[in-house]
Protein backbone atom coordinates (compact mmCIF):
# COMPACT_ATOMS: atom_id res chain seq x y z
CA UNK A 1 0.00 0.00 0.00
CA UNK A 2 1.47 3.40 -0.99
CA UNK A 3 2.51 6.02 1.55
CA UNK A 4 -0.17 8.34 0.19
CA UNK A 5 -2.87 5.73 0.82
CA UNK A 6 -1.53 5.00 4.30
CA UNK A 7 -1.27 8.66 5.31
CA UNK A 8 -4.64 9.70 3.89
CA UNK A 9 -6.30 6.53 5.18
CA UNK A 10 -4.96 7.01 8.72
CA UNK A 11 -6.00 10.67 8.87
CA UNK A 12 -9.43 9.92 7.41
CA UNK A 13 -9.89 7.12 9.94
CA UNK A 14 -8.86 9.34 12.89
CA UNK A 15 -11.22 12.09 11.75
CA UNK A 16 -14.04 9.66 11.10
CA UNK A 17 -13.76 8.04 14.52
CA UNK A 18 -13.70 11.45 16.17
CA UNK A 19 -16.88 12.17 14.24
CA UNK A 20 -18.37 8.83 15.27
CA UNK A 21 -17.82 9.71 18.94
CA UNK A 22 -19.60 13.02 18.42
CA UNK A 23 -22.28 11.24 16.40
CA UNK A 24 -22.86 8.75 19.21
CA UNK A 25 -23.33 11.62 21.65
CA UNK A 26 -25.88 13.16 19.28
CA UNK A 27 -27.66 9.93 18.35
CA UNK A 28 -27.68 8.09 21.68
CA UNK A 29 -27.63 10.83 24.33
CA UNK A 30 -29.07 14.01 22.83
CA UNK A 31 -31.59 13.41 20.04
CA UNK A 32 -33.58 10.57 21.72
CA UNK A 33 -33.75 12.44 25.04
CA UNK A 34 -34.53 15.93 23.66
CA UNK A 35 -36.78 15.19 20.66
CA UNK A 36 -39.64 12.71 20.51
CA UNK A 37 -39.38 9.66 18.23
CA UNK A 38 -41.35 11.29 15.40
CA UNK A 39 -39.15 14.37 15.40
CA UNK A 40 -36.02 12.20 15.35
CA UNK A 41 -37.51 10.23 12.46
CA UNK A 42 -38.22 13.45 10.56
CA UNK A 43 -34.64 14.74 10.82
CA UNK A 44 -33.28 11.41 9.59
CA UNK A 45 -35.80 11.19 6.74
CA UNK A 46 -34.96 14.69 5.50
CA UNK A 47 -31.29 13.72 5.17
CA UNK A 48 -32.10 10.39 3.49
CA UNK A 49 -34.40 11.94 0.89
CA UNK A 50 -31.89 14.71 0.19
CA UNK A 51 -29.21 12.06 -0.52
CA UNK A 52 -31.54 10.31 -2.98
CA UNK A 53 -32.52 13.66 -4.54
CA UNK A 54 -28.84 14.60 -4.97
CA UNK A 55 -27.96 11.24 -6.55
CA UNK A 56 -30.72 11.64 -9.13
CA UNK A 57 -29.44 15.14 -9.88
CA UNK A 58 -25.76 14.15 -10.21
CA UNK A 59 -26.39 12.08 -13.35
CA UNK A 60 -23.45 9.82 -12.49
CA UNK A 61 -20.85 12.58 -12.63
CA UNK A 62 -19.36 11.86 -9.21
CA UNK A 63 -17.98 8.53 -10.43
CA UNK A 64 -17.07 10.10 -13.76
CA UNK A 65 -14.68 12.41 -11.91
CA UNK A 66 -12.69 9.51 -10.47
CA UNK A 67 -12.53 7.61 -13.75
CA UNK A 68 -11.63 10.45 -16.14
CA UNK A 69 -9.84 13.09 -14.10
CA UNK A 70 -6.40 11.43 -14.57
CA UNK A 71 -6.71 12.32 -18.27
CA UNK A 72 -7.65 15.95 -17.57
CA UNK A 73 -5.16 16.59 -14.76
CA UNK A 74 -3.12 19.68 -15.67
CA UNK A 75 -3.07 22.45 -13.09
CA UNK A 76 -1.28 24.88 -15.41
CA UNK A 77 -4.21 24.63 -17.84
CA UNK A 78 -6.83 24.64 -15.02
CA UNK A 79 -7.43 20.91 -15.53
CA UNK A 80 -8.81 21.70 -18.99
CA UNK A 81 -12.14 22.99 -17.66
CA UNK A 82 -12.95 19.73 -15.85
CA UNK A 83 -14.52 21.27 -12.72
CA UNK A 84 -16.93 23.38 -14.75
CA UNK A 85 -18.17 20.25 -16.53
CA UNK A 86 -18.34 18.37 -13.21
CA UNK A 87 -20.64 21.00 -11.71
CA UNK A 88 -22.60 22.25 -14.72
CA UNK A 89 -24.17 18.93 -15.75
CA UNK A 90 -25.32 17.98 -12.21
CA UNK A 91 -26.81 21.46 -11.72
CA UNK A 92 -28.84 20.96 -14.87
CA UNK A 93 -29.82 17.58 -13.45
CA UNK A 94 -30.88 19.30 -10.23
CA UNK A 95 -33.21 21.64 -12.14
CA UNK A 96 -34.81 18.66 -13.86
CA UNK A 97 -35.06 16.68 -10.60
CA UNK A 98 -36.65 19.64 -8.83
CA UNK A 99 -39.29 19.95 -11.55
CA UNK A 100 -40.11 16.24 -11.11
CA UNK A 101 -40.04 16.61 -7.31
CA UNK A 102 -42.62 19.41 -7.43
CA UNK A 103 -44.75 17.61 -10.02
CA UNK A 104 -45.05 14.56 -7.76
CA UNK A 105 -45.84 16.47 -4.58
CA UNK A 106 -49.48 15.26 -4.55
CA UNK A 107 -48.30 11.63 -4.64
CA UNK A 108 -45.86 12.28 -1.78
CA UNK A 109 -48.59 13.95 0.27
CA UNK A 110 -50.92 11.00 -0.29
CA UNK A 111 -48.16 8.53 0.69
CA UNK A 112 -47.37 10.18 4.02
CA UNK A 113 -50.45 12.15 5.04
CA UNK A 114 -52.20 9.40 7.02
CA UNK A 115 -49.41 8.14 9.29
CA UNK A 116 -46.61 10.73 8.98
CA UNK A 117 -48.12 14.15 8.21
CA UNK A 118 -45.15 15.95 9.80
CA UNK A 119 -42.98 15.39 6.73
CA UNK A 120 -45.49 17.29 4.56
CA UNK A 121 -44.90 20.46 6.62
CA UNK A 122 -41.23 20.39 5.63
CA UNK A 123 -41.59 19.31 2.01
CA UNK A 124 -40.01 22.43 0.49
CA UNK A 125 -37.09 22.35 2.94
CA UNK A 126 -35.77 19.41 0.95
CA UNK A 127 -34.94 21.52 -2.12
CA UNK A 128 -32.10 23.64 -0.64
CA UNK A 129 -30.85 20.69 1.42
CA UNK A 130 -30.61 18.52 -1.71
CA UNK A 131 -28.86 21.30 -3.66
CA UNK A 132 -26.11 21.71 -1.08
CA UNK A 133 -25.83 17.93 -0.68
CA UNK A 134 -25.28 17.70 -4.45
CA UNK A 135 -22.61 20.42 -4.41
CA UNK A 136 -20.84 18.78 -1.47
CA UNK A 137 -20.82 15.41 -3.25
CA UNK A 138 -19.41 16.87 -6.48
CA UNK A 139 -16.70 18.88 -4.72
CA UNK A 140 -15.79 15.85 -2.61
CA UNK A 141 -15.42 13.76 -5.79
CA UNK A 142 -13.19 16.47 -7.27
CA UNK A 143 -11.02 16.63 -4.14
CA UNK A 144 -10.81 12.84 -4.06
CA UNK A 145 -9.45 12.92 -7.62
CA UNK A 146 -6.85 15.43 -6.41
CA UNK A 147 -5.92 13.03 -3.55
CA UNK A 148 -7.15 15.68 -1.10
CA UNK A 149 -9.62 13.83 1.10
CA UNK A 150 -8.79 14.88 4.66
CA UNK A 151 -10.64 18.20 4.74
CA UNK A 152 -13.81 16.83 3.15
CA UNK A 153 -13.75 14.00 5.72
CA UNK A 154 -13.26 16.51 8.52
CA UNK A 155 -16.18 18.62 7.32
CA UNK A 156 -18.59 15.75 6.74
CA UNK A 157 -17.67 13.42 9.60
CA UNK A 158 -16.68 15.86 12.33
CA UNK A 159 -17.49 19.55 11.77
CA UNK A 160 -21.13 19.09 10.77
CA UNK A 161 -21.70 16.78 13.74
CA UNK A 162 -20.17 19.25 16.17
CA UNK A 163 -22.42 21.97 14.76
CA UNK A 164 -25.38 19.61 15.18
CA UNK A 165 -24.38 19.01 18.81
CA UNK A 166 -24.36 22.76 19.43
CA UNK A 167 -27.72 23.19 17.69
CA UNK A 168 -29.55 20.40 19.55
CA UNK A 169 -28.06 21.62 22.85
CA UNK A 170 -29.39 25.12 22.21
CA UNK A 171 -32.80 23.68 21.29
CA UNK A 172 -32.82 21.82 24.62
CA UNK A 173 -32.73 25.23 26.35
CA UNK A 174 -36.19 25.88 24.87
CA UNK A 175 -35.14 29.10 23.11
CA UNK A 176 -36.61 28.13 19.71
CA UNK A 177 -39.55 26.16 18.33
CA UNK A 178 -39.15 22.91 16.40
CA UNK A 179 -39.69 24.53 13.00
CA UNK A 180 -36.80 26.93 13.63
CA UNK A 181 -34.68 23.99 14.77
CA UNK A 182 -35.36 22.11 11.52
CA UNK A 183 -34.51 25.20 9.45
CA UNK A 184 -31.19 25.60 11.29
CA UNK A 185 -30.59 21.85 11.09
CA UNK A 186 -30.82 22.08 7.31
CA UNK A 187 -28.52 25.13 7.32
CA UNK A 188 -25.94 23.19 9.34
CA UNK A 189 -26.07 20.25 6.94
CA UNK A 190 -25.75 22.61 3.97
CA UNK A 191 -22.66 24.36 5.32
CA UNK A 192 -20.30 21.59 4.20
CA UNK A 193 -20.44 22.62 0.55
CA UNK A 194 -19.47 26.19 1.42
CA UNK A 195 -16.56 24.92 3.51
CA UNK A 196 -15.22 22.92 0.54
CA UNK A 197 -15.48 25.98 -1.72
CA UNK A 198 -13.31 27.91 0.73
CA UNK A 199 -10.82 25.01 0.87
CA UNK A 200 -10.57 24.81 -2.91
CA UNK A 201 -9.94 28.56 -3.04
CA UNK A 202 -7.14 28.07 -0.51
CA UNK A 203 -5.70 25.23 -2.64
CA UNK A 204 -6.03 27.45 -5.73
CA UNK A 205 -7.89 24.60 -7.44
CA UNK A 206 -11.33 26.22 -7.87
CA UNK A 207 -11.22 26.42 -11.67
CA UNK A 208 -14.79 27.31 -12.63
CA UNK A 209 -14.07 28.90 -15.98
CA UNK A 210 -15.35 26.77 -18.90
CA UNK A 211 -12.86 25.64 -21.51
CA UNK A 212 -13.22 24.09 -24.94
CA UNK A 213 -10.23 21.91 -24.03
CA UNK A 214 -12.62 19.71 -22.06
CA UNK A 215 -14.00 18.52 -25.41
CA UNK A 216 -10.61 17.44 -26.72
CA UNK A 217 -9.05 15.43 -23.89
CA UNK A 218 -11.62 12.61 -23.92
CA UNK A 219 -14.52 12.36 -26.39
CA UNK A 220 -17.35 14.09 -24.55
CA UNK A 221 -19.76 11.46 -25.83
CA UNK A 222 -17.77 8.79 -23.98
CA UNK A 223 -17.89 10.84 -20.76
CA UNK A 224 -21.66 11.26 -20.95
CA UNK A 225 -22.12 7.62 -21.92
CA UNK A 226 -20.18 6.51 -18.86
CA UNK A 227 -22.01 9.07 -16.71
CA UNK A 228 -25.38 7.72 -17.85
CA UNK A 229 -24.58 4.16 -16.83
CA UNK A 230 -23.02 5.15 -13.52
CA UNK A 231 -26.05 7.39 -12.90
CA UNK A 232 -28.33 4.37 -13.14
CA UNK A 233 -25.98 2.43 -10.89
CA UNK A 234 -25.77 5.20 -8.29
CA UNK A 235 -29.52 5.66 -8.24
CA UNK A 236 -29.94 1.92 -7.74
CA UNK A 237 -27.41 1.95 -4.89
CA UNK A 238 -29.16 4.92 -3.28
CA UNK A 239 -32.48 3.10 -3.47
CA UNK A 240 -30.87 0.08 -1.83
CA UNK A 241 -29.54 2.16 1.08
CA UNK A 242 -32.45 4.58 1.66
CA UNK A 243 -35.70 2.96 0.57
CA UNK A 244 -36.09 1.25 3.95
CA UNK A 245 -36.30 4.61 5.73
CA UNK A 246 -38.66 6.05 3.13
CA UNK A 247 -41.00 3.06 3.45
CA UNK A 248 -40.84 2.79 7.25
CA UNK A 249 -41.73 6.48 7.53
CA UNK A 250 -44.95 5.92 5.59
CA UNK A 251 -46.04 3.69 8.47
CA UNK A 252 -44.61 5.80 11.30
CA UNK A 253 -42.02 8.56 11.66
CA UNK A 254 -41.53 7.36 15.23
CA UNK A 255 -40.56 3.90 13.95
CA UNK A 256 -38.11 5.58 11.55
CA UNK A 257 -36.59 7.45 14.49
CA UNK A 258 -35.96 4.15 16.30
CA UNK A 259 -34.75 2.41 13.13
CA UNK A 260 -32.32 5.14 12.09
CA UNK A 261 -30.92 5.37 15.61
CA UNK A 262 -30.08 1.65 15.40
CA UNK A 263 -28.80 2.26 11.86
CA UNK A 264 -26.36 4.89 13.09
CA UNK A 265 -25.13 2.66 15.92
CA UNK A 266 -23.72 0.32 13.26
CA UNK A 267 -22.24 3.11 11.13
CA UNK A 268 -18.94 3.02 13.05
CA UNK A 269 -18.29 -0.37 11.44
CA UNK A 270 -18.06 1.22 8.00
CA UNK A 271 -15.62 3.95 8.99
CA UNK A 272 -12.39 2.12 8.03
CA UNK A 273 -13.84 1.15 4.67
CA UNK A 274 -15.10 4.65 3.85
CA UNK A 275 -11.88 6.29 4.97
CA UNK A 276 -9.64 4.05 2.88
CA UNK A 277 -12.00 3.94 -0.11
CA UNK A 278 -11.83 7.72 -0.52
CA UNK A 279 -8.18 7.47 -1.52
CA UNK A 280 -8.16 3.88 -2.84
CA UNK A 281 -10.86 4.61 -5.44
CA UNK A 282 -8.69 6.96 -7.55
CA UNK A 283 -5.74 4.57 -7.12
CA UNK A 284 -7.88 1.81 -8.63
CA UNK A 285 -8.54 4.12 -11.59
CA UNK A 286 -4.78 4.66 -11.95
CA UNK A 287 -4.19 0.88 -11.87
CA UNK A 288 -6.66 0.43 -14.70
CA UNK A 289 -4.97 3.20 -16.66
CA UNK A 290 -1.59 1.46 -16.22
CA UNK A 291 -3.05 -2.08 -16.55
CA UNK A 292 -1.35 -3.02 -13.28
CA UNK A 293 -3.35 -6.05 -12.11
CA UNK A 294 -0.64 -7.11 -9.65
CA UNK A 295 -0.93 -3.80 -7.85
CA UNK A 296 -4.73 -4.05 -8.00
CA UNK A 297 -4.74 -7.49 -6.37
CA UNK A 298 -2.39 -6.42 -3.59
CA UNK A 299 -4.45 -3.31 -2.86
CA UNK A 300 -7.68 -5.37 -2.90
CA UNK A 301 -6.36 -7.84 -0.31
CA UNK A 302 -4.69 -5.23 1.90
CA UNK A 303 -7.82 -3.08 2.06
CA UNK A 304 -9.96 -6.12 2.89
CA UNK A 305 -7.70 -7.24 5.75
CA UNK A 306 -7.53 -3.77 7.30
CA UNK A 307 -11.30 -3.40 6.99
CA UNK A 308 -11.95 -6.79 8.56
CA UNK A 309 -9.55 -6.28 11.46
CA UNK A 310 -11.04 -2.94 12.45
CA UNK A 311 -14.63 -3.70 11.43
CA UNK A 312 -14.84 -6.97 13.38
CA UNK A 313 -13.50 -5.30 16.51
CA UNK A 314 -16.16 -2.62 16.21
CA UNK A 315 -18.90 -5.17 15.55
CA UNK A 316 -18.14 -7.29 18.60
CA UNK A 317 -17.64 -4.15 20.69
CA UNK A 318 -21.08 -2.83 19.76
CA UNK A 319 -22.85 -6.15 20.22
CA UNK A 320 -21.17 -6.93 23.55
CA UNK A 321 -22.40 -3.53 24.84
CA UNK A 322 -25.75 -3.36 23.07
CA UNK A 323 -27.86 -3.43 26.23
CA UNK A 324 -25.64 -0.83 27.86
CA UNK A 325 -26.04 1.48 24.87
CA UNK A 326 -29.83 1.26 25.04
CA UNK A 327 -29.74 2.13 28.75
CA UNK A 328 -28.90 5.70 27.69
CA UNK A 329 -32.10 6.04 25.63
CA UNK A 330 -35.83 5.95 26.34
CA UNK A 331 -37.14 2.39 26.65
CA UNK A 332 -39.02 2.56 23.33
CA UNK A 333 -35.71 2.59 21.44
CA UNK A 334 -34.77 -0.88 22.74
CA UNK A 335 -37.03 -2.40 20.08
CA UNK A 336 -34.20 -1.63 17.62
CA UNK A 337 -31.79 -4.14 19.21
CA UNK A 338 -32.00 -6.77 16.47
CA UNK A 339 -32.04 -4.06 13.82
CA UNK A 340 -28.49 -3.40 15.02
CA UNK A 341 -27.56 -7.08 14.63
CA UNK A 342 -28.92 -7.45 11.08
CA UNK A 343 -27.44 -4.18 9.86
CA UNK A 344 -24.08 -4.82 11.53
CA UNK A 345 -23.78 -8.17 9.77
CA UNK A 346 -24.58 -6.48 6.46
CA UNK A 347 -21.93 -3.85 7.14
CA UNK A 348 -19.28 -6.52 7.78
CA UNK A 349 -19.91 -8.12 4.40
CA UNK A 350 -19.84 -4.65 2.84
CA UNK A 351 -16.44 -4.01 4.47
CA UNK A 352 -14.95 -7.34 3.47
CA UNK A 353 -15.79 -6.76 -0.20
CA UNK A 354 -15.68 -2.97 -0.24
CA UNK A 355 -13.21 -2.49 -3.09
CA UNK A 356 -15.06 -4.70 -5.57
CA UNK A 357 -17.45 -1.88 -6.43
CA UNK A 358 -14.57 0.47 -7.18
CA UNK A 359 -12.76 -2.16 -9.27
CA UNK A 360 -15.84 -2.98 -11.31
CA UNK A 361 -17.13 0.59 -11.54
CA UNK A 362 -13.89 1.97 -12.98
CA UNK A 363 -13.27 -0.94 -15.37
CA UNK A 364 -14.53 -1.47 -18.90
CA UNK A 365 -17.11 -3.85 -17.38
CA UNK A 366 -18.91 -1.08 -15.51
CA UNK A 367 -22.17 -1.89 -17.30
CA UNK A 368 -22.30 -5.18 -15.40
CA UNK A 369 -22.18 -3.25 -12.16
CA UNK A 370 -25.24 -1.39 -13.34
CA UNK A 371 -27.01 -4.67 -14.00
CA UNK A 372 -26.26 -5.92 -10.48
CA UNK A 373 -27.46 -2.68 -8.93
CA UNK A 374 -30.69 -2.44 -10.91
CA UNK A 375 -31.68 -6.02 -10.09
CA UNK A 376 -30.80 -5.57 -6.45
CA UNK A 377 -32.62 -2.24 -6.20
CA UNK A 378 -35.72 -4.09 -7.33
CA UNK A 379 -34.98 -6.83 -4.78
CA UNK A 380 -34.59 -4.23 -2.03
CA UNK A 381 -37.90 -2.57 -2.80
CA UNK A 382 -39.67 -5.93 -2.93
CA UNK A 383 -38.14 -7.31 0.28
CA UNK A 384 -38.93 -4.10 2.19
CA UNK A 385 -42.47 -4.12 0.78
CA UNK A 386 -42.83 -7.73 1.95
CA UNK A 387 -41.08 -7.66 5.35
CA UNK A 388 -41.94 -4.20 6.77
CA UNK A 389 -45.74 -4.77 7.07
CA UNK A 390 -45.11 -8.17 8.65
CA UNK A 391 -42.12 -7.55 10.93
CA UNK A 392 -41.78 -3.78 11.20
CA UNK A 393 -38.32 -2.30 11.62
CA UNK A 394 -36.71 -5.72 12.13
CA UNK A 395 -38.16 -6.76 8.78
CA UNK A 396 -36.66 -3.65 7.16
CA UNK A 397 -33.25 -4.44 8.66
CA UNK A 398 -33.41 -8.04 7.45
CA UNK A 399 -34.42 -6.86 3.97
CA UNK A 400 -31.49 -4.43 3.88
CA UNK A 401 -29.08 -7.15 5.04
CA UNK A 402 -30.35 -9.54 2.38
CA UNK A 403 -29.96 -6.94 -0.37
CA UNK A 404 -26.50 -5.70 0.65
CA UNK A 405 -25.09 -9.19 1.13
CA UNK A 406 -26.50 -10.32 -2.23
CA UNK A 407 -25.12 -7.25 -4.03
CA UNK A 408 -21.64 -7.61 -2.60
CA UNK A 409 -21.37 -11.36 -3.15
CA UNK A 410 -22.54 -10.95 -6.76
CA UNK A 411 -19.84 -8.35 -7.38
CA UNK A 412 -17.24 -10.44 -5.58
CA UNK A 413 -17.81 -13.54 -7.72
CA UNK A 414 -17.99 -11.50 -10.91
CA UNK A 415 -14.70 -9.70 -10.24
CA UNK A 416 -13.07 -13.04 -9.42
CA UNK A 417 -14.41 -14.71 -12.56
CA UNK A 418 -13.55 -11.87 -14.97
CA UNK A 419 -10.41 -10.27 -13.53
CA UNK A 420 -9.01 -13.31 -11.65
CA UNK A 421 -8.53 -11.43 -8.39
CA UNK A 422 -10.27 -11.86 -5.05
CA UNK A 423 -9.72 -10.16 -1.68
CA UNK A 424 -9.49 -13.04 0.80
CA UNK A 425 -6.56 -14.94 2.27
CA UNK A 426 -6.57 -17.58 5.01
CA UNK A 427 -5.79 -14.79 7.46
CA UNK A 428 -9.33 -13.47 6.91
CA UNK A 429 -10.77 -16.67 8.42
CA UNK A 430 -8.28 -16.34 11.26
CA UNK A 431 -9.42 -12.85 12.25
CA UNK A 432 -13.07 -13.97 12.16
CA UNK A 433 -12.24 -16.82 14.59
CA UNK A 434 -10.36 -14.39 16.84
CA UNK A 435 -13.36 -12.04 16.88
CA UNK A 436 -15.59 -14.93 17.93
CA UNK A 437 -13.22 -15.85 20.77
CA UNK A 438 -13.04 -12.25 22.00
CA UNK A 439 -16.84 -11.88 21.96
CA UNK A 440 -17.17 -15.17 23.84
CA UNK A 441 -14.72 -13.92 26.47
CA UNK A 442 -16.85 -10.79 27.01
CA UNK A 443 -19.94 -12.96 27.62
CA UNK A 444 -18.15 -14.70 30.50
CA UNK A 445 -18.07 -11.44 32.43
CA UNK A 446 -20.92 -10.78 34.88
CA UNK A 447 -22.71 -7.43 34.85
CA UNK A 448 -20.65 -4.94 36.85
CA UNK A 449 -23.63 -3.19 38.44
CA UNK A 450 -22.99 0.15 36.73
CA UNK A 451 -23.47 0.84 33.02
CA UNK A 452 -20.33 2.99 32.69
CA UNK A 453 -18.12 0.52 34.57
CA UNK A 454 -19.60 -2.43 32.69
CA UNK A 455 -18.94 -0.82 29.29
CA UNK A 456 -15.39 0.04 30.27
CA UNK A 457 -14.44 -3.37 31.68
CA UNK A 458 -16.24 -5.37 28.98
CA UNK A 459 -14.67 -3.30 26.19
CA UNK A 460 -11.17 -3.51 27.67
CA UNK A 461 -11.35 -7.29 28.11
CA UNK A 462 -12.74 -7.78 24.62
CA UNK A 463 -10.13 -5.51 23.04
CA UNK A 464 -7.26 -7.09 24.97
CA UNK A 465 -8.21 -10.63 23.94
CA UNK A 466 -8.71 -9.56 20.33
CA UNK A 467 -5.47 -7.59 20.06
CA UNK A 468 -3.27 -10.15 21.82
CA UNK A 469 -4.54 -13.03 19.69
CA UNK A 470 -4.21 -11.01 16.47
CA UNK A 471 -0.69 -9.88 17.33
CA UNK A 472 0.63 -13.21 18.51
CA UNK A 473 -0.91 -15.18 15.63
CA UNK A 474 0.54 -12.58 13.21
CA UNK A 475 -2.75 -12.23 11.35
CA UNK A 476 -1.66 -9.17 9.35
CA UNK A 477 2.14 -8.71 9.51
CA UNK A 478 2.22 -5.10 8.22
CA UNK A 479 -0.32 -3.88 10.78
CA UNK A 480 1.25 -5.99 13.53
CA UNK A 481 4.64 -4.35 12.99
CA UNK A 482 3.06 -0.90 13.18
CA UNK A 483 1.05 -1.75 16.32
CA UNK A 484 4.06 -3.25 18.09
CA UNK A 485 6.01 -0.08 17.37
CA UNK A 486 3.19 2.11 18.72
CA UNK A 487 2.70 -0.02 21.87
CA UNK A 488 6.44 -0.03 22.58
CA UNK A 489 6.63 3.74 22.10
CA UNK A 490 3.70 4.38 24.49
CA UNK A 491 4.27 1.71 27.16
CA UNK A 492 7.79 0.39 26.69
CA UNK A 493 6.37 -3.13 26.39
CA UNK A 494 7.60 -5.47 23.68
CA UNK A 495 4.87 -7.82 22.44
Amino acid sequence: MSRTLQREGIWNTVISYGGILVGYVNTILLFPNILDESQVGLTRLLLSISVMYAQFSALGFGNMSVRYFPYFRDKVNRHNGFLFLLLAVPLLGFILSTAIFLLFKPAVVEYYIENSPLIIDYFYYLIPLALFTLLFNMLTAYLRSLYKTIVSSFVQDFLLRILTTILISIYALDVMDFQTFVLLYIAVNSAGALALVVYLLWLKQLFLRPSLAVLRVIPIREVFYYGFFTFLGNVSTTIITTVDQVMISSYSLAANGIYTTAFFMTSAILVPGKSILKIAYPQVAEFWKDRDMGGMKKLYQNVTMINLIVGLLLFIGIWANIDNLYDFMPESYRSGKYVVLFLAMARLVDLATSLNGAILGTSDKYKWDLGFNVVLAGLTVWTNWYFIPRYGIEGAAFASMLSLVTMNLARLFFVQAVFKIQPFTWHALGIIAIAGAALGASYLLPYMGNVYLDMLVRSLVLTAVYALLALNLNIYPEMNAWLRKVIYGVTGWRL
